[in-house]
């Protein structure tokens, strides 16, 4: 009877801060668990040691922001059996996306002493926006119990089960007091995925939508109880402009409030 050869995992950033591939690397207990079931075949930010492709499963980190990264994510797709978007900069442009309401050669221009020298593209995209993904992972950073059950789930064939419920469930089932309700602080969580455990309502702040729009999120709604808390419209625009910013139902709402 002949071995079968382990399932490959590969590990790709594009343009983001690394916080999504610490988090996977914070998954101690649970990434020794994982060695024995496959190979971690590329993933330069735990080891220099690269076995080539194709793989079966490939997590992705980042957003998409210059051309050369818009040619290597399909070249990663096309070795990629399996391919998951992790964190806020994959599947919806990260805190970079900012960039995509204004003239991004307004920005070069200042900063850099020859902006001649720099070559981007003129928005930064989800990963989703230039080949097909088999799988989000949303977060800023990733949630940790989430990313290992995706992984297992793609290791065993069936389908990852992940909340698709709103931030306002965790805060009920740890027993936090809404702080909109009670307190009139301005939050996100009824528009925002669950996967954090709603931490900033529990130390009595608005949830900062880490996790992204949830499905069919109200927006319209949402925005017009904050207006009766005496929120500005260019707070409203801010608040919908962070992590998630080119998310489009948080595109769509900022601009709706944008003079």
């Amino acid at each position: 009877m002949t071995k079968k050869n382990k399932p490959k995992l590969a590990v790709w950033k594009f343009a983001s801060c690394d916080g999504c591939q610490l988090s996977l690397l914070d998954c101690e207990d649970e990434l020794l668990t994982l060695i024995g079931r496959i190979d971690i075949a590329n993933f330069p930010e735990a080891s220099r040691e690269v076995v080539r492709g194709p793989y079966d499963v490939s997590l992705v980190e980042g957003s998409i922001t210059t051309p050369h990264d818009a040619e290597r994510i399909h070249a990663i797709r096309r070795i990629s059996n399996v391919l998951i978007s992790i964190g806020a900069c994959a599947t919806a442009g990260g805190i970079q996306a900012l960039r995509n309401f204004k003239n991004v050669k307004d920005f070069t221009n200042i900063v850099y002493a020859r902006p001649d020298y720099i070559e981007t593209l003129s928005k930064s995209t989800p990963i989703s926006e230039h080949v097909f993904v088999d799988f989000e992972v949303r977060g800023c950073p990733i949630s940790k119990p989430q990313l290992i059950e995706v992984i297992s789930a793609y290791l065993n064939g069936r389908k990852p089960n992940t909340p698709p419920h709103s931030v306002c469930m965790e805060c009920k089932q740890r027993g936090t007091t809404c702080v909109m309700v009670a307190k009139e602080i301005p939050c996100l969580g009824p528009v925002t995925q669950a996967g954090c455990g709603a931490i900033c309502p529990s130390y009595h702040r608005g949830c900062y939508g880490c996790f992204g729009p949830k499905e069919t999120p109200n927006m319209s709604s949402l925005s017009k109880w904050w207006s009766q808390l005496a929120v500005s419209d260019p707070d409203i625009v801010r608040s919908f402009r962070a992590f998630n910013c080119y998310s489009d139902a948080c595109r769509k709402e900022s601009e709706a409030y944008e003079y």
